[in-house]
C-alpha cells in the first residue's frame, strides 16, 4: 500500500488519553471519536488534517490505557498511517487489528519536520521525505499483517476468509 500526506509531528509518550480523551469514550461512533482526535494536544488537528495525512511521533506512541478507541479515532479522522520511533505494544496490536498502518523508523522521525510531505510504501517499508527526497527503510509488514491492513482490519479479513470457504 502507498500513502502520501502532510506530516503532523508530535513528541514522545503520546498516550491514549491524549489521542482520544476519556470524556468521549461513552461513544463508539467513529465519526464522533474522529472529531475529538488529539484535541487536548493539538486543538486544531482535526480542522487542519486532510485525509491521507500522516502522524509522525517520537518514542512510546499510544502508551497508557489499552482502549481501541485511540487507533479508531486516528483512522476515522483520515490519518493514513503513523510513523514513530516506537509504539506501546497494545496500541500497536489495536492499530493492526483495525487496519491502521503503523511503522517504526527512528531515522525517518528524526528527519521529518512538521508540515513536510511524506510518502510511505508499506510493501517495501520505504518512508520518503518528499521535500528533501531522503528515503528511510523501516521493516515492511509480514504477509499476514499486510493482509489485515489491506482488508481494513482483522474483522474484515476474517469475514473475507470465511466468505471464501
Amino acid at each position: 500500500m502507498h500513502f502520501e500526506g502532510t506530516a503532523f509531528r508530535y513528541g514522545r509518550d503520546i498516550d491514549t488519553d491524549v489521542i482520544i480523551p476519556a470524556r468521549y469514550l461513552n461513544s463508539s461512533d467513529h465519526a464522533y471519536l474522529a472529531s475529538h482526535c488529539l484535541e487536548d494536544l493539538d486543538p486544531t488537528f482535526v480542522e487542519r488534517m486532510k485525509p491521507g495525512d500522516i502522524i509522525v511521533a517520537e518514542e512510546n506512541f499510544g502508551c497508557g490505557s489499552s482502549r481501541e478507541h485511540a487507533p479508531v479515532a486516528i483512522k476515522a479522522a483520515g490519518v493514513s498511517c503513523v510513523i514513530a520511533k516506537s509504539f506501546a505494544r497494545i496500541f500497536y496490536r489495536n492499530a493492526i487489528n483495525i487496519g491502521l498502518p503503523i511503522l517504526e523508523c527512528p531515522e525517518a522521525v528524526d528527519a521529518i519536520a512538521d508540515g513536510v510531505r511524506v510518502s510511505v510504501d508499506t510493501d517495501t517499508g520505504t518512508i520518503t521525505n518528499i521535500d528533501t527526497r531522503e528515503a528511510f527503510a523501516s521493516e515492511p509488514f509480514p504477509p499476514f499483517i499486510a493482509e489485515i491492513i489491506e482488508a481494513g482490519g482483522l474483522v474484515n479479513r476474517t469475514r473475507a476468509k470465511l466468505a471464501a470457504q
